[in-house]
């Protein structure tokens, strides 16, 4: 791991395992608006995307004008799914605890949905409050800012920082910001993300690994 003096780790998909949860909520209330989306199209539509970018693809796709209520709405049913459902992603339980080196969690969502999810899975309290949000800076990726605002407040420059993504819009913003990129990937995205320009891994134990842990 010589080289690298701080992780930015993102939230969706990374440490909780909520992308697909996420998606399918979106695919139900897409669904009750006359828009049908299989599956597998939701998860890539709306995994690692940025809630404005949802709600204004099912704006574009619907007949008729989206309930103003539609984003109360949906954060109201995933919260309730994450409270049943919401777990860690496989292994970055074991892999924080052998970390050496300051680490921080860069994420789209809200502040108080970012702390929310990483208490349900047990998370919480490795980060303390090395929390930072696209909406603290106004900025969503594939916009750098927010990996450059958690370099900057942990103190590193961003060739410094080695960021953990898994989605296209991260790994954009991570490699546009100057960062290094490791990226959580699935068999139907792993070479997309290799040409994108990342480090490509399917399993936290690969990453530890890579990391020298």
């Amino acid at each position: 791991m010589a080289g690298y003096k701080c992780i930015i780790f993102d939230s969706d998909g990374v440490l909780v395992d909520s992308e697909t949860l996420s998606a399918k909520v979106f695919q139900e209330m897409a669904m009750e608006l006359g828009l049908e989306l299989d599956f597998d199209t939701a998860v890539e539509q709306f995994a690692g995307t940025s809630m404005k970018d949802n709600l204004q693809f099912i704006r574009d796709n619907i007949q008729g004008p989206m309930p103003g209520h539609f984003e109360k709405e949906f954060r109201r049913r995933t919260y309730g799914v994450f409270k049943k459902e919401l777990k860690a992603v496989e292994g970055v339980q074991e892999l924080i605890t052998k970390l050496q080196v300051p680490f921080c969690v860069a994420s789209s969502g809200p502040r108080e949905k970012i702390r929310l999810n990483l208490e349900l899975v047990g998370l919480l309290d490795h980060f303390g409050d090395n929390i930072f949000s696209c909406y603290d800076i106004g900025k969503w990726k594939p916009d750098p800012g927010v990996f450059l605002y958690a370099a900057r407040e942990m103190g590193f420059l961003p060739g410094e920082c080695l960021v953990v993504e898994d989605s296209a819009a991260g790994i954009r913003a991570g490699m546009s910001g100057g960062f290094m990129v490791y990226a959580l990937a699935r068999s139907r995205n792993k070479e997309h993300f290799e040409q994108l320009g990342a480090v490509v891994f399917e399993h936290m134990s690969e990453l530890e690994k890579f990391l020298g842990l």
